[in-house]
Parts: structure tokens; C-alpha cells; sequence
């Protein structure tokens, strides 16, 4: 999928602010660091812009720009790494689940929004990598960060929300229900749920994929 530049005027060129960091060995003597432009500060800006709209109205315009943008870069970032195409997808999808619930934790003062996401698709992969010889969390993902005290009225909206959400899960079949709840209540990959249920990757992706159109029509402009 190619990146699209928002209706807040992201447009970033190759090797702009939209680009993983890169490290070289240190020489002695270092090159100057490259000036940002006018131009690729205005796109930094809107990038973080974006993560602010979703953490102050979970807006989706901005969430759909901020994946048509990164979604690309952060798979090319993760297959370069040497994740394959399969998992660097998946990971695309966990990372950008990540910027959704997680997107007040994000501060444009301390790190680009680039920055943000990319670091994030880094601690995702060393967490698969890990995973496969010992359990190990890593402390610095934004991910395991406690969410802030819900106030009151916040958390009545969040009951109503449960609600709404529950009521429509109860609309779907036993065997989708049961995905859904491993994907996004445990967080489980595609092929963790295929191995941990039996069944075929390929059933796995099409019930979720069924299942989450459903969810979609029974909650539009509810949740």
C-alpha cells in the first residue's frame, strides 16, 4: 500500500521524517547533521498531529491517514530487519492496534512521531524474537505502560461503550467470537491463534476478517 499525504499536509519526501533511524559507526570525525527543511518540519508536525487527534476524539479519518502513511514504511522497516513479508504484516497490524489505544501516551516534545512508531515496530519484533526461547516483556514499550485513572464521567462513557461492544459480539457465531477474543483481549497474532486453535491460517484470517466487517456494521457511529 502506498503512503498517502493527509488533508494536513503530509508530505514527506524519501528520507524525510517518515523513515526509520539509521546508525553508522561513529568516526572521527562525525558529519554535520542535516538541517530539516521548512517543508519536513510542516510534515513531522501533522504526522503528530494525527496521533494527537486519535488520543483526544479516537478519530479515524486521522487513524486511516496515519496507516495509509507509516503501514508501507514501518513493513519495509520490519522486512529489512528480517522478518518475512507474512510476519512483518502482522506486526504492521499490531503496531498500528498499538497507536490506537495507545496514542496519549505519544508527546511530540520528546520524539517525532516516526520515531514513536518505529520504535515501537522494533520492540514488537525483538518481543517475537524473544518469545521463542523465554517470556520477557520489554519495559520501555508503550504498550505496557498503565493507562492514566479513567475520571468518572470518562468512565461511564466507557461502560456505555462495553456495552454496545458486548451486545455486539453476541451477534456473532460461537467460533468467531472465540477469535476475536484471542486477538484482541490476549493480543495474539494470526498464526499463535491457528496454532494455539488447530485450525488453518488461512480460516483464522477469513473468520476474523468476517467477524470484525460484522462488529464494524453493528457499532457504526456508536463507538
Amino acid at each position: 500500500m502506498a503512503g498517502t499525504s493527509s488533508g494536513r499536509g503530509v508530505d514527506v519526501k524519501s528520507g524525510s521524517p517518515g523513515s526509520p533511524p539509521t546508525t553508522s559507526k561513529s568516526t572521527s570525525q562525525s558529519k554535520p547533521r542535516k538541517k530539516l527543511s521548512s517543508g519536513d518540519k510542516a510534515a513531522m508536525a501533522a504526522l503528530a498531529t494525527l496521533i494527537e487527534d486519535i488520543a483526544k476524539h479516537k478519530s479515524k479519518a486521522s487513524f486511516k491517514k496515519l496507516f495509509e502513511y507509516f503501514a508501507p514504511r514501518l513493513k519495509g522497516y520490519l522486512m529489512r530487519l528480517g522478518s518475512s513479508e507474512a510476519q512483518a504484516e502482522e506486526l504492521v497490524q499490531d503496531v498500528m492496534l498499538t497507536v490506537w489505544r495507545k496514542a496519549a501516551l505519544f508527546d511530540r516534545r520528546k520524539a517525532a512521531a516516526s520515531t514513536w512508531l518505529f520504535t515501537i515496530a522494533r520492540n514488537r519484533r525483538i518481543d517475537i524474537l524473544r518469545r521463542e526461547k523465554y517470556p520477557e516483556l520489554d519495559p520501555e514499550d508503550p504498550a505496557l505502560v498503565p493507562d492514566e485513572e479513567v475520571p468518572p464521567d470518562d468512565a461511564v462513557i466507557m461502560a456505555e461503550r462495553k456495552a454496545e461492544v458486548q451486545a455486539a459480539m453476541a451477534t456473532l457465531p460461537e467460533e468467531q467470537v472465540e477469535l476475536v477474543k484471542l486477538a484482541f483481549y490476549k493480543g495474539w497474532s494470526h498464526s499463535e491463534i491457528a496454532k494455539e486453535t488447530g485450525l488453518p491460517l488461512g480460516t483464522v484470517k477469513s473468520r476474523l476478517r468476517l467477524s470484525f466487517t460484522r462488529l464494524k456494521e453493528a457499532l457504526d457511529g456508536k463507538v
